[in-house]
């Protein structure tokens, strides 16, 4: 069986967005597979102790702009600092993008459309048209997934990825659990490849 990174996301958080496609890609070089989790990060931040955006101090909303600016900067990544349709309601793009791992589809591209979405696009991924069409053009069936989206057990496993979650002790987007151990936020990401190349032997 092969190796797995847990990814624990958010779909509409720049930090999220920052690393996805190098974490997909990271996987990809190193042969690794990824169990994409979509999460309800507001039951998370009840439990940890995090703030919703809003709610945090104005030096804390002050900062997290120049560090968005940083990283798009170091990456290159197109983002629009303060996006049209943000906050967005994120719950059925979750549990569409639910309902993609639970038939083994390709939930990084479609969560990777969604994201770039709200970041670089100025796209409302709360309103179900906008949705549909991310989901097409993701090469997936909207009308299918619209629906599986709805279904009780997709609800079922959306709550059960917040509560695994909340057991693996994550308390932010995006988290990456490799082997036990956790690298929280994009900016991790170079740990863990280095814990991917030491596993490797390289």
């Amino acid at each position: 069986m092969t190796d797995q990174i847990t990814y624990y996301l958010s779909l509409q958080s720049p930090w999220t967005w920052l690393g996805h496609d190098r974490l997909c890609a990271m996987a990809s070089r190193h042969g690794v597979g990824i169990d994409l989790r979509a999460v309800d990060f507001g039951a998370v931040f009840a439990q940890s102790g995090g703030l919703p955006l809003p709610k945090r101090a104005p030096q804390r909303q002050a900062y997290r702009l120049v560090e968005l600016e940083r990283w798009r900067t170091r990456h290159d990544v197109p983002l629009n600092i303060h996006p049209k349709f943000f906050p967005a309601a994120e719950s059925l793009a979750a549990h569409v993008v639910t309902a993609v791992t639970m038939s083994g589809g390709n939930a990084e591209k479609l969560a990777g459309l969604i994201l770039k979405a709200v970041w670089a696009d100025d796209r409302d991924i709360g309103d179900e048209t906008t949705l549909r069409q991310i989901i097409s053009e993701a090469g997936l069936d909207a009308e299918e997934l619209i629906t599986a989206a709805a279904a009780p057990e997709t609800e079922e496993a959306w709550q059960q990825n917040t509560a695994r979650a909340k057991d693996d002790g994550v308390f932010g987007a995006p988290s990456y659990i490799y082997k036990g151990e956790m690298f929280w936020g994009q900016d991790r990401l170079e740990f863990l490849e280095s814990k991917l190349v030491e596993e490797a032997g390289i």
